[in-house]
């Protein structure tokens, strides 16, 4: 039976929860109603699974979380909130919590949703499964409009960075290129420029991470 410690500091509501997981066949091995004593009975206990209130007095679910898992390094942490805050969501799966779930889902829900953590899934109540599609979906279309923003490489830069990489100076470089010797030095400077570097071997490894060059 899977070992679960319920926190809330609404004792109705913790009575209800315990009643609903021992029906549905966990076993809840403790209780308590603040994060101080959440801290000693998770330490204590060393329970699979938490179910943690959001609200409650003194420190908040979402600042007890890390210290919850220093104490129990392999529990399962589910928030309960009445918090419908993208923020808090957010902080509390960065903290490490493996379920965000709303406090007005039935029981049924909620003790369906404790047996998907306990299995190695992750649960988000439906009505902030939403807000987190949104926010991932920002955070890719941050991602590629940086992307895009990367500095552009003329051909003739490439030219030069795909001779420095094959070792040879400037003066060869320009020999090889029929331009001068100052005229790559500019090239070179140009790309330190554009790419934000400092040396030849800097842009050299970049160009080759990029596949802008090769060494065959």
């Amino acid at each position: 039976m899977t070992r679960v410690l319920v926190v809330d500091d609404a004792p109705i509501f913790r009575a209800g929860l315990r009643a609903a997981l021992t029906d549905a066949g966990f076993d809840v091995v403790g209780e308590a109603e603040d994060a101080s004593s959440a801290i000693v009975e998770t330490e204590v206990l060393q329970p699979e699974l938490v179910v943690l209130d959001v609200l409650m007095p003194g420190q908040s679910g979402l600042e007890v979380v890390p210290k919850l898992l220093t104490a129990a390094p392999k529990t399962k942490i589910v928030l309960l909130t009445t918090s419908e805050s993208e923020e808090d969501m957010l902080a509390g799966i960065k903290s490490g919590i493996r379920g965000y779930v709303i406090k007005d889902t039935p029981f049924e829900e909620l003790v369906s949703s404790i047996a998907a953590v306990i299995a190695d899934g992750a649960v988000v109540s439906p009505k902030m499964a939403a807000k987190l599609f949104e926010t991932v979906r920002n955070l890719l279309k941050h991602r590629d409009l940086v992307s895009s923003r990367r500095p552009t490489l003329t051909g003739r830069e490439i030219e030069v960075l795909q001779l420095v990489a094959q070792g040879y100076t400037s003066r060869e470089i320009g020999e090889k290129l029929y331009i001068s010797e100052n005229t790559v030095k500019n090239h070179v400077r140009n790309i330190l420029d554009k790419l934000g570097l400092h040396s030849r071997n800097e842009a050299v490894l970049y160009a080759l991470r990029e596949n802008l060059i090769d060494l065959g």
